[in-house]
């Protein structure tokens, strides 16, 4: 069971295959259309949308430490409340390029921004795995 990022990149160790892992760093923010109801909820730290702000891809030993991927993202100057995570593997013993993640990562951020999240992991700003129910 993956309960942190920690815990996810032990586990990328353990794969027959070397891993690269595709990140897409969204912000919650809340609709022009909300209503009052929402906008409450909101304040509160409940609903609103995630809109994807930063997508990278590395391998877990270019991200070994999620306080380096925090240190980057604030770098861009996007601020941002979720990353979601997912892992490509490798064939024949070489991870999967930057190139190769490319069409992986685009399709990632499409699912994110329709709210299709249930394959991804998702982690807070601590790297702890969040619930989104």
């Amino acid at each position: 069971m993956i309960g942190s990022y920690s815990d996810l990149i032990k586990a990328t160790q353990t794969e027959q295959e070397p891993q690269r892992l595709l990140f897409v760093f969204c912000r919650a923010e809340l609709p022009d259309d909300a209503s009052a109801e929402e906008r409450a909820a909101f304040e509160q730290g409940e609903g609103g949308a995630l809109t994807p702000v930063i997508c990278v891809d590395k391998t877990p030993d270019e991200a070994s430490e999620f306080s380096l991927l925090v240190e980057e993202s604030r770098n861009t100057g996007q601020s941002w409340d979720v990353v979601f995570v997912a892992a490509m593997s490798g064939r024949a013993g070489t991870p999967p390029s930057s190139d190769e993640a490319q069409q992986p990562m685009t399709m990632m951020v499409e699912s994110v921004r329709l709210g299709y999240v249930s394959n991804y992991l998702p982690l807070d700003k601590s790297g702890n795995v969040v619930s989104l129910g």
